[in-house]
């Protein structure tokens, strides 16, 4: 009996998986596994790193651009006018979006950063991708799309090829309160405001304006009295006045 126990037990350990090496060898299976479906490994982040881009253009297509920097050649895709304005061989700077996805990677250049910051608050809207962001960014100044946004101008919008009115709808939905409470986000990092003209100075200095054409914008909205008291009816006022100007 007792011969047949430890027999029992010994098969029992035969069977029993071993817990380090099998344990592992699973581990590693089931990682291998993860990557080849697409899955990231633990702790593996790709953060988007390139910021600008100055450089030479060495070529120039229809859609994007080449620049040439310390003997890499960066392609960008820009907006038709950035590349319509630009000369191969010229030396060029453009502020760049660094898109990162498992399959691909990709940069968006603008002339200025309140056109990279509009593409960046245009990728925030449902069914917006980089390819129409950059459409709507290249179609118009930013201050005009701004305004058409706070004014509710479904027309400004699908005037640009591939906008339909349920994609105008949907931008200006989901974007009319942050471009109106942009200002809002600067008051909250440089200080408490004084007064109106502070909080609508604050407001166009955001959407980027300088200071003394905010200032000027400004005095002129809060000087009309048929203008109304919320925020957004002066910074849409302060914003027509600039456009005027």
């Amino acid at each position: 009996m007792v011969r047949d126990a430890r027999a029992r037990r010994g098969a029992a350990q035969l069977r029993a998986p071993r817990p380090g090496r099998g344990g592992a060898a699973r581990t590693r299976r089931d990682a291998v596994r993860e990557r080849r479906q697409g899955g990231a490994r633990p702790g593996a982040r790709r953060t988007p790193v390139i910021a600008s881009v100055e450089g030479i253009v060495g070529s120039i297509g229809l859609e994007s651009l080449v620049v040439e920097v310390g003997g890499l050649g960066y392609r960008i895709f820009a907006a038709p006018t950035v590349i319509v304005g630009t000369r191969a061989g010229t030396r060029l700077k453009l502020h760049t979006y660094h898109l990162v996805r498992e399959d691909l990677q990709a940069l968006y250049g603008f002339a200025t950063p309140e056109e990279l910051g509009f593409f960046t608050l245009l990728l925030t809207v449902t069914g917006v991708g980089p390819k129409v962001a950059l459409a709507i960014v290249g179609s118009r100044p930013v201050p005009d799309l701004q305004l058409a946004i706070l004014q509710q101008d479904q027309a400004v919008l699908t005037g640009i090829p591939g906008i339909g009115k349920k994609l105008a709808e949907r931008v200006i939905f989901e974007l009319k309160e942050k471009v109106a409470a942009a200002g809002t986000a600067a008051l909250a990092s440089g200080g408490e405001p004084v007064g109106g003209e502070t909080e609508v100075i604050a407001a166009l200095q955001a959407l980027g304006y300088s200071a003394v054409e905010a200032r000027s914008a400004s005095r002129a909205a809060l000087a009309d009295p048929t203008i109304g008291g919320t925020l957004e009816d002066r910074v849409k006022a302060a914003l027509r006045t600039l456009l005027r100007d």
